[in-house]
């Protein structure tokens, strides 16, 4: 029990307490008055809106510095990569069930609608073998047309399996974007299979020609309309290759394009596995 003594310093020390978060005596709350809160509450204000604006004024000036249409800064990817559809490099499926071979085949039907013939004719019919090289004053450039049906066998067109229900499956080949590229020589997509004995294959368009009317590319605002070529390879499979782990191996040729950069397993060249299990 405490003694009569402690209990006046108690009561004091709870009192000083409480007025640590406002006095009644100066009114002050916190150890501040209201006008001293006022003006420390109005100079962050000021301080953090000219912060604000600095950023503003910082940003609108480098906005001021970009050009919508082309990069400022396109050095960091001289060479574009390959990339192949249906999107895995790991393709694996029985023939005799279309449900393990349905996700490629609708992969390949939706990546080729834009290249449907209804889409391809609002674009222009340009010369072939050369660059098509369009005006720098007008910032809407018009396309190439590429039709699916150029893809042969291979379009989904007269075989909506694209060969993976026969064992003899398509696979698509493009190369990444990149505004002004204009590639050197000829350049055509190579697949090879990495064994002794090697496997037929067929390209479409022929030989696997990538036509250098669909360069430069100029960017996307200003090519909106603007499709990749594609090549397509169809593996000629036979029973011998059935139940076999494949590597194959495409690569970009007859061009200055790189292909053989050892850092970079997808600069002009990618790798894939195929099996297909009867």
């Amino acid at each position: 029990m405490a003694s009569t003594e402690d209990k006046p310093a108690n009561k004091e020390s709870t009192s000083s307490w409480k007025d640590s978060f406002y006095n009644p005596r100066t009114g002050e709350v916190l150890g501040r008055t209201a006008s001293s809160w006022a003006l420390i509450l109005l100079f962050y204000l000021v301080f953090y809106c000219f912060l604000a604006g600095m950023f503003a004024l910082t940003m609108w000036v480098m906005l001021l510095t970009l050009d919508d249409y082309v990069p400022r800064y396109r050095d960091r990817v001289p060479y574009p990569g390959l990339v192949i559809r249906p999107n895995s490099l790991d393709i694996s499926f029985n023939k005799s069930d279309p449900h393990k071979y349905t996700q490629y085949v609708q992969h390949l039907e939706s990546f080729l609608q834009r290249y449907n013939d209804t889409e391809q004719e609002k674009n222009t019919d340009c010369p072939a073998g050369e660059y098509y090289l369009q005006d720098s004053e007008d910032m809407s450039k018009k396309s190439c047309r590429f039709k699916r049906s150029l893809l042969s066998f291979c379009s989904g067109l007269s075989d909506t399996n694209f060969g993976y229900s026969e064992g003899k499956p398509c696979v698509l080949l493009k190369m990444n974007r990149i505004i002004g590229l204009k590639p050197r020589g000829d350049p055509y997509i190579n697949c090879t299979v990495k064994r002794e004995n090697p496997i037929q294959m067929q390209y479409f368009p022929g030989e696997g020609r990538i036509d250098k009317m669909y360069f430069p590319y100029y960017g996307k605002k200003a090519h909106e309309n603007y499709v990749q070529p594609l090549v397509a390879v169809k593996l000629l499979l036979t029973k011998e290759d059935y139940n076999k782990e494949l590597p194959v191996e495409c690569r970009v040729e007859g061009s200055d394009l790189r292909n053989n950069d050892e850092r970079d397993k997808f600069l002009g060249r990618v790798t894939f596995r195929i099996k297909v299990v009867e």
